[in-house]
């Protein structure tokens, strides 16, 4: 059927545009409180940045990618995720030439073949930040607070911060070694995907939540166990940053990010209302991402927040959002008043910052008025042969049912100060 959305994706209708702007704007002013500035990248990039950046071996590439070949015969991918292409916006810009660090955030669709479900579709859309720039700690407990106060600032409660360090390419390669003959026994015991993972990147072992695998490696040594001294004081400094803001968290030694661009810090914030798929967001630090695609040895560190779990979390906490895109007023016209003159005193009310409709289909008083109820119009300024005649129109208030003749010259200023009252 042409007229069906393809599977995984889905319309944000009129209706619910109001929370979407709630929550991309309680972004962009968190954002501009911390001194982030907005990025806006390609929805598309050139496959072999996902490949190099985010990793071969990552779910990510190799089963979720939509991936294309262009008339030029290149290969193109929609963006999975957002910070391989704000990395390679910031080389290909020179943006390290820019005071540093730089601090962006970006709002957008990303995509990925999955399995459609609650809160998870093939187009979904991400609300992170990126950080380039600085390796002090301070940095990561910022970003990390920067999300929980995003989050707190929609009005979750039923949210939790959980930290790890996954260590740097080198203590984390010894980590792999010591994992690896931890499990070289049990190996046919894990599922499909940890039996893949155990020889391509078994730190993703310890983050199943298969019941099996979760038994398997219910005694095997962390992460923490084989942190380098300077990963480990990295860590340590982190948590006293974040204890010294009073920002909480929980250590959680299984905590490994799913992208192979990630060191040391890495975290994820929960929320207790979405059952057992309760990530509405995570992210970390990775200082060899920009390296790894071609550009100089730079720190980074960012986070991305998924916002139709957002907007589930926030449903089943129960949160009030506010109307958006209301009218403030509703122009009706009675007796044999033209649609011109209707349309005059619309504009009027809308040039003064006022939100304003008016009838379009010559519809009856009682037939306009009801439809400006439905849609929660709660004045209405009535223009009858008399109104016009006295050059007044009657302003009527659908709350209480009082209404009252007002001059033309003065209804403009009546209606602003009846709307902010409002």
């Amino acid at each position: 059927m042409l007229t069906k959305a393809p599977r995984g994706s889905r319309d944000i209708l009129p209706q619910d545009v109001g929370q979407w702007q709630f929550v991309e704007g309680k972004a962009a002013d968190i954002c501009r409180v911390f001194g982030y500035q907005e990025i806006r990248t390609p929805i598309f990039e050139h496959t072999e940045l996902f490949l190099r950046g985010v990793g071969e071996v990552t779910d990510i590439v190799s089963k979720e990618m939509y991936t294309f070949q262009d008339r030029g015969n290149r290969s193109l991918t929609l963006r999975p995720e957002g910070t391989a292409s704000v990395a390679r916006s910031y080389l290909e810009n020179k943006l390290y030439g820019e005071a540093q660090p730089l601090k962006v955030y970006y709002i957008g669709p990303m995509f990925r073949y999955d399995r459609p479900q609650a809160g998870r579709y093939r187009q979904f859309h991400q609300f992170g930040v990126e950080v380039f720039g600085a390796d002090d700690p301070t940095i990561d407990a910022d970003v990390m607070a920067l999300s929980m106060r995003y989050f707190r600032g929609l009005g979750l409660n039923d949210i939790t911060m959980q930290i790890n360090s996954v260590g740097c390419p080198v203590c984390r390669s010894e980590y792999r070694e010591v994992l690896q003959e931890q499990l070289k026994e049990d190996v046919s015991d894990l599922c499909k995907d940890c039996n893949d993972r155990y020889e391509k990147n078994p730190l993703r072992i310890l983050d199943c939540k298969n019941e099996r695998c979760r038994e398997l490696t219910a005694d095997v040594p962390m992460m923490a166990d084989s942190l380098c001294e300077e990963c480990a004081a990295h860590f340590s400094a982190v948590k006293q940053a974040m204890d010294k803001i009073g920002e909480k968290y929980v250590v959680n030694p299984r905590l490994v990010r799913g992208l192979d661009y990630y060191t040391k810090t890495a975290f994820e914030i929960t929320s207790s209302v979405l059952g057992a798929q309760s990530s509405i967001g995570g992210g970390g630090r990775y200082d060899y991402l920009l390296s790894t695609i071609g550009g100089p040895n730079i720190p980074g560190i960012g986070f991305a927040i998924g916002l139709e779990r957002v907007l589930l979390a926030m449903d089943a906490e129960k949160v009030s959002i506010p109307e958006a895109n209301k009218l403030d007023a509703f122009v009706a016209t009675v007796g044999k008043v033209c649609a011109n003159e209707a349309l005059a005193v619309t504009m009027m009310l809308r040039d003064a910052g006022i939100a304003a409709d008016k009838d379009y289909l010559g519809r009856s008083l009682k037939a306009q008025l009801k439809f400006a109820d439905k849609k929660g119009v709660r004045f209405i300024v009535i223009l009858g042969d008399e109104e016009l005649s006295l050059n007044k129109a009657t302003v009527r208030d659908m709350k209480n049912g009082t209404q009252q003749s007002v001059s033309m010259m003065g209804l403009t200023a009546h209606l602003a100060a009846l709307v902010k009252e409002a």
